[in-house]
């Protein structure tokens, strides 16, 4: 299905990556490792080569399941051609009271760091990664449905905490890379001021540059556009838009049924992006756009998402291979012109309900 011209290069790295990145977040949770052997194998079959991962994996994060997945990934990836794969995973930071990573994790110091990189790569059974993130900023930002920015939570107890620095952090991902278990870092839900920061310290201290963004992006939360794509373009960064159908909202079957079987059902407080007052109303009004055009809302919603001039891979998660077939399948489809001045006229109208 992917051919390498639809390959895109990755900021101003030698990696081409396919248009459509397979999410794993469910390999180990939702999915066994049979289900989730038979996603992998269908995705390369049709030409994906980039596979995303994390080691807090699989979600909802838990002491009892943290890291199954790149267990599982490492079980499956032993078998293939390593080089034909662009693997990336993610390093858990501080502040969510994950405290069965490496005891809290306190800070995203160079010993948590380096800790967090050389378990991933036993579990995955490689000797690299090709894409390092941060899964989250060290400092004080809002996260995952969060919204606003607070200046009181630098402070505890009254005393203002110390934040790794972004240097800091930059000297220790140098290191992992002169070592070759790292070829390329990259953030995600990151926000403008530490894209910018990120860049300007590297530029000035001579560190690596970043060489892309993971960042949430769907018809229920284009915040992206609000100044990131800017710094996608004009600093030639990749971006990797994750949850394209907004935690099974975009497919509409929560209007069909609110008890419908997923994530947000079974893990009762886990969608809290997705639990503000206008998603539903914003959802209903594309289901009717999508069935005004005869496609179906999934369809539209994919679509819009593939083709966005900024987004270099979009990555998408199943927990069926049947279900993966539907989401690639709206990669072929092109959305006209007077849908997306309607998708705009909605997005308008209701703006980013699920920041």
């Amino acid at each position: 299905m992917f051919e390498k011209k639809n390959y895109k290069p990755l900021g101003q790295t030698s990696l081409l990556i396919s248009p459509v990145t397979l999410g794993t977040m469910t390999f180990g949770e939702q999915n066994t490792q049979q289900e989730a052997f038979g996603q992998l194998d269908y995705a390369l079959s049709q030409g994906i080569n980039s596979f995303d991962v994390a080691e807090l994996y699989p979600v909802p994060p838990k002491a009892e399941t943290y890291s199954r997945t790149e267990t599982i990934i490492g079980s499956w990836i032993k078998k293939k051609s390593r080089d034909q794969i662009i693997l990336s995973t993610k390093i858990a930071g501080p502040r969510r009271g994950l405290n069965w990573i490496r005891g809290g994790p306190a800070s995203l110091d160079e010993k948590n760091i380096f800790k967090a990189v050389e378990d991933s790569l036993k579990r995955m059974q490689t000797d690299y990664v090709d894409l390092l993130y941060l899964h989250w900023p060290e400092r004080n930002v809002p996260m995952f449905g969060q919204y606003k920015f607070d200046p009181s939570e630098e402070y505890k107890e009254g005393r203002k905490i110390d934040w790794i620095s972004i240097e800091a952090q930059l000297n220790t991902l140098e290191k992992l890379i002169n070592s070759g278990k790292v070829r390329f870092i990259a953030l995600s839900n990151e926000y403008p001021w530490g894209i910018m920061e990120f860049l300007r310290i590297a530029r000035e201290k001579k560190l690596p540059i970043i060489s892309s963004i993971q960042n949430n992006y769907s018809l229920l939360n284009r915040v992206a556009e609000l100044g990131l794509t800017e710094i996608l373009y004009r600093e030639n960064l990749s971006f990797f838009a994750y949850s394209p159908l907004a935690f099974g909202h975009l497919t509409g079957k929560y209007i069909r049924d609110p008890r419908t079987k997923g994530r947000v059902n079974l893990f009762e407080g886990y969608a809290q992006r997705y639990n503000k007052p206008g998603v539903e109303n914003a959802v209903k009004e594309y289901m009717k756009l999508a069935e005004e055009f005869n496609m179906t809302l999934t369809e539209m919603s994919l679509t819009f998402v593939y083709h966005q001039w900024f987004v270099t891979s979009t990555v998408v998660g199943a927990t069926s291979v049947e279900q993966l077939k539907e989401n690639l399948a709206a990669f072929k489809k092109i959305i006209p012109n007077e849908i997306i001045q309607k998708i705009d006229f909605i997005h308008l109208s209701c703006m980013n309900p699920a920041p």
